[in-house]
């Protein structure tokens, strides 16, 4: 029998399409609703959002938050998105397209003080919270229905009006027996969603295009069609040889995975598995100072996230991208784990040196790999005296960033 819930009062409206008790139209239906445990939670335009919620005049206007016109989009909001703005679009292509919308530089700190928020208001629901970005987590809700006295999707419904009563944002809900089908489920229905997937979820999912199933991007969807496999019923209907022989040996796996099959846990201590910055430049660059400077400045605002994280560096990422939007990517394994911005930068100067040939970059980034835990960083080394005098010279200039401003102290290669 069909389970029904109003999301904005709890009660249980039935057949109707209007809630007999406050009246609301938002009812939640599905056979399995009150039987299903795992959720996926995934912010609305996360970034666009707080800066709506910040800037109410902007509430009916198209907001778009990224860089310069040379930048790329951050996140968009869906009123720009139905001008066909999308995230990671370039700017000039986005303004392009929409030309009224309103360009707001990225606040990251206000991000995460939002996003904060709401993890906490994630783990008053159950510990089995696994963050996936700043504005999406997975939830296991299992075994809680005793301690918040309602089912996981009662619960769920109660959250996400918490969410915008408390931060001012809102979140979509997706519910289903596995990781794979919530995540689905959390974006089959945004805004302000709340959809459930159980056992109808291959003949629902069997219509739908290839693209939709996580971790299909463009160039193996291209692959996919090209072998006529292009709705994720076709892929359902291979048996594993016939998967193995077209598609290799992840062939299997991939036709489970169309059929809404997946074993993975909600596990809290995932670890991150890297954290970055980047920056686009307003005109390309070719010169090898400029370049640095732009890298040291990025190597201490990854130090910055590293510390607030609690990671350390195992390697150095250095990111190009030409001004023909050609990406370089190189990597460097360091002797120890740090969060030193002075050790970060060498490194990576390193690898831009050996890329710095006369050609034009749009864009320089760094990033961490081989995360290691905080506690780890920057140890004593009999090989490298100085470490500790550029431990307590950074922990100095931390203290003083932390009590007046990030802008109270600098280095002089920051001010070139």
């Amino acid at each position: 029998m069909t389970q029904s819930l109003c999301r904005d009062c709890g009660a249980a409206p039935g057949d109707s399409p209007v809630c007999a008790v406050c009246g609301g139209r938002r009812i939640v239906r599905h056979d399995e609703l009150f039987s299903l445990h795992i959720a996926h939670v995934d912010c609305d335009a996360f970034y666009a959002s707080v800066e709506k919620r910040d800037r109410p005049e902007l509430i009916a206007r198209p907001v778009i938050v990224g860089g310069g016109v040379r930048g790329v989009v951050s996140a968009a909001c869906y009123i720009a998105r139905m001008h066909g703005v999308r995230s990671a679009m370039p700017m000039f292509k986005a303004l392009k397209a929409c030309p009224d919308a309103v360009v707001i530089k990225p606040d990251f700190r206000k991000y995460t003080d939002a996003a904060r928020r709401i993890r906490a208001l994630m783990e008053s629901l159950t510990p089995l919270v696994q963050p996936l970005s700043i504005d999406e987590a997975a939830l296991d809700l299992a075994g809680t229905e005793a301690l918040h006295g309602a089912p996981p999707a009662a619960v769920l419904a109660k959250f996400a009006l918490a969410v915008e009563r408390q931060v001012g944002v809102t979140v979509s809900i997706g519910l289903a027996p596995n990781r794979l089908l919530a995540k689905i489920a959390a974006g089959r229905d945004k805004p302000r969603g709340f959809c459930v997937l159980g056992a109808d979820a291959p003949a629902l999912l069997a219509r739908e295009p290839v693209r939709l199933l996580p971790g299909i991007g463009p160039a193996q969807a291209r692959k996919l069609e090209a072998l006529g496999l292009t709705r994720l019923g076709h892929l359902q209907g291979l048996d594993d040889r016939d998967a193995s022989r077209l598609l290799g040996d992840d062939g299997p796996a991939l036709t489970a995975r169309a059929r809404g099959v997946d074993t993975r846990r909600v596990d809290p201590a995932r670890e991150t598995k890297s954290i970055s910055a980047e920056t686009t430049f307003n005109t390309d660059i070719a010169d090898a100072a400029a370049l640095e400077s732009h890298l040291w400045r990025l190597a201490e605002k990854l130090a910055s996230r590293l510390k607030r994280e609690r990671f350390a560096a195992g390697g150095v990422v250095l990111k190009l991208k030409t001004a023909a939007f050609a990406s370089r990517t190189r990597t460097h394994r360091l002797a120890g784990p740090t969060q030193l911005p002075d050790v970060l930068f060498a490194e990576a100067r390193t690898l831009l040196r050996r890329e710095v040939d006369g050609t034009a970059f749009r864009l320089i980034g760094i990033g961490a790999a081989a995360l290691a835990p905080g506690v780890e960083a920057d140890r004593p080394d009999l090989a490298d005296p100085a470490k500790p005098r550029m431990v307590a010279a950074q922990g100095a200039i931390d203290a003083l960033r932390a009590k007046f401003g990030p802008a109270v102290i600098g280095r002089g290669r920051g001010l070139k």
